[in-house]
């Protein structure tokens, strides 16, 4: 069992700075102790899911520094909405 954060946002047209940002929070999550892997997409909303082995460890990566820093940016600039949806894997298969 593992949790699961899928984000999803509906992007500005402003680019200042997204670019570099968004490779700089998936560095810093590998990084975050507890942190298991990220997928995402981008086309008329973005998509990107997150996949942790606490919520403790959720908690920790929503209150690192340098996050902070990224999600008030992108609600000033990068957002017109986004949605966090934290949830819990019970079961995992694949082809």
């Amino acid at each position: 069992m593992y949790y699961a954060v899928i984000f999803t946002s509906t992007r500005t047209e402003i680019e200042e700075g997204y670019v570099e940002m968004a490779i700089k929070m998936v560095e810093l999550a590998k990084e975050q102790p507890g942190f298991l892997g990220m997928e995402s997409a981008r086309n008329e909303i973005g998509i990107t899911v997150s996949y942790w082995e606490s919520l403790e460890a959720i908690k920790s990566w929503k209150a690192n520094t340098e996050h902070l820093l990224a999600q008030e940016k992108g609600k000033s600039t990068w957002y017109k909405n986004y949605k966090v949806r934290i949830a819990k894997v019970e079961r995992e298969y694949e082809f």
